[in-house]
């Protein structure tokens, strides 16, 4: 699997998705293309997906929030007779390399967060119209909405045969949504997760498995209805317009390099690192919620999340030797302020509010990097407000410290808004600062104190926001040594190491199923008792069970 994989879609080019939009509510379809596989060497039966498929999900829910804000209730349901979906398509698992499966885990995880917090969000709710098997993955996709519907015929089940049929896990949080978030009694899970055929009708619904279950002949009926209720009972605004989101403009160079308008990335894979370079901005922050919409994608906040949350992809999926990413920035804190500040401000607009709801996802998805990260305060440069909290999701900081012989760009500083303190917290409901500062809470609010002063090194230190300053004679060497040792180390302890120090503090559903993503995919993919020739992923399919080593580690 060494070809590029672009995360960068839209309608016309959707092979296994489509929307069909009625005012208030969005009638949306999985109806994936048996020969629209992403890879050679299999084929997309019964509803299953690839990464393919799920680029196109993610692509949906995307535009669901910025171009139809006037969508209060999507049904996702079936474009299929007889099944809802299969789940992660089997024979595509059973070739990946291990990274493509983890990474796909992660990024399917990270679409299914998106429409699942879409209701708290956007208030756009999902309902999951559940008609034929809904398996494994399938089941997760229903999982993930806010609400699922099962018709009560003799062939509609949900099921998570993952155990039983494959040796692995639901690897899209199926295990901890069913305990977590519908609160399935433990015993009762344990059944669940143990059965191939899964659980049907009314005994789905007094497991907690779904929300309601419906007579076939009135199923379609009773959806749409149960939509209409909802989105009556929506508190969101009404008759809303969108905007459209255009391509991102990109160029790929022969080096690995990636261009885009206001996002730099460049591959050293001799040194296994990647620079990461984020521009301010162009020009003054627009002067009113109306200029903002006048401005649409081109706005500069919203453009630089786009573009930073595909270089991001890029790098997890199509760089996966470059270990250590290098976060840089240039341009006017200032103006940077000033975009974020017109979003801060006019937080009940609906678009101001989905370019900072999108900053927060974009941030969480560097927070799930596995990467070692780290960022450079550079003289130039524009750690502001929310490019600030990229500080806080790296590993280490490094700030340059008084002024360079021949650098005449301003001295480096990092300047605090209101944002860094509520308005992107990360996947433990904390903020950055406050897990930061886990065992210090009066250090974020002595941090607090000092929102919209321009920080250097000194000060900066201080208040412990970066984790070394270095002056002109020691930034260079202290660089070189840093990134020579950390590209120097296992990249699987690093990926422990950093996953473990990341999230302090409380767990959520969220930390939890990403935590178990990496410790527990990562080991049972690379397991002969599913990966191995004859193991249950090779195997299926043809008759013969997976042969298993019965020792427990």
């Amino acid at each position: 699997m060494s070809m590029v994989i672009d995360f960068q879609t839209d309608p016309s080019e959707y092979r296994h998705w489509r929307v069909e939009y009625a005012g208030e509510i969005a009638n949306l379809y999985m109806d994936v293309e048996e020969d629209g596989g992403l890879f050679d060497g299999y084929e997309l039966k019964l509803n299953s997906y690839d990464l393919g498929v799920d680029i196109e999900l993610a692509d949906v829910v995307q535009r669901m929030r910025f171009e139809h804000p006037e969508v209060k209730v999507v049904v996702m349901q079936s474009g299929k007779e007889r099944v809802f979906s299969a789940g992660a398509n089997i024979r595509m698992l059973g070739s990946a390399s291990h990274a493509h499966k983890v990474n796909f885990c992660k990024f399917t995880n990270e679409t299914r967060n998106a429409f699942e917090a879409a209701e708290e969000d956007s208030d756009q709710k999902y309902i999951a119209a559940v008609k034929g098997v809904c398996a494994g993955g399938g089941y997760e996709l229903a999982l993930a909405c806010n609400y699922i519907m099962l018709t009560n015929d003799s062939s509609s089940s949900v099921s998570l045969p993952e155990v039983p049929l494959l040796a692995v896990l639901p690897g899209t949080g199926g295990l901890t949504r069913v305990t977590d978030k519908r609160k399935v009694r433990r015993d009762l899970a344990d059944v669940f997760c143990s059965v191939e055929e899964g659980v049907k009708g009314q005994r789905a619904a007094d497991w907690k498995l779904v929300d309601e279950v419906v007579a076939n002949s009135k199923f379609d009926a009773t959806v749409q209805d149960r939509a209409r209720e909802f989105a009556d009972d929506s508190i969101k605004a009404s008759g809303l317009s969108g905007i459209e989101l255009k391509p991102l403009q990109r160029t790929f160079g022969d080096d690995g390099s990636v261009t885009y308008s206001l996002v730099e990335v460049v591959i050293d894979r001799l040194a296994g690192t990647a620079k990461v370079t984020l521009a301010g901005p162009e020009g003054e922050a627009p002067g009113s919620v109306a200029e903002l919409h006048d401005q649409g994608s081109g706005s500069y906040l919203l453009r630089l999340a786009r573009e930073l949350d595909d270089a991001i992809l890029h790098l997890r999926l199509n760089e996966c030797e470059a270990g250590l990413v290098v976060f840089h920035s240039q341009g006017d804190p200032e103006l940077v302020l000033a975009h974020e500040r017109l979003l801060l401000d006019n937080t009940d607009n609906w678009l101001a509010g989905e370019i900072l709801k999108y900053w927060k996802r974009v941030l969480k998805r560097i927070d799930m990097t596995s990467r070692s990260l780290v960022a450079q305060v550079e003289h130039g440069s524009c750690f502001a407000g929310v490019l600030a909290e990229l500080l806080w999701a790296v590993d280490r900081s490094y700030m340059m410290q008084d002024e360079f012989e021949g650098d005449n760009r301003p001295m480096a500083e990092i300047t605090l808004s209101n944002g860094n303190f509520g308005t992107y917290p990360m996947g433990n409901a904390l903020t950055r600062l406050q897990t930061r500062f886990l065992g210090e809470p009066e250090a974020v609010e002595a941090a607090q104190t000092r929102v919209g002063e321009s920080l250097e090194s000194e000060e900066a230190q201080d208040l412990g926001l970066i984790t070394y300053a270095f002056d002109d004679i020691d930034w260079e060497d202290e660089l070189r040594i840093f990134i020579e040792e950390r590209t120097s180390f296992s990249p699987d302890a690093m990926t422990g190491m950093e996953a473990n120090l990341r999230f302090a503090g409380p767990e959520t559903m969220e930390t939890r199923i990403f935590g178990r993503l990496t410790a527990w995919q990562n080991w049972i993919f690379q397991r002969p008792n599913a990966v191995g020739p004859e193991g249950a992923l090779q195997r299926y399919g043809t008759g013969l069970r997976g042969k298993y080593n019965k020792e427990r580690v």
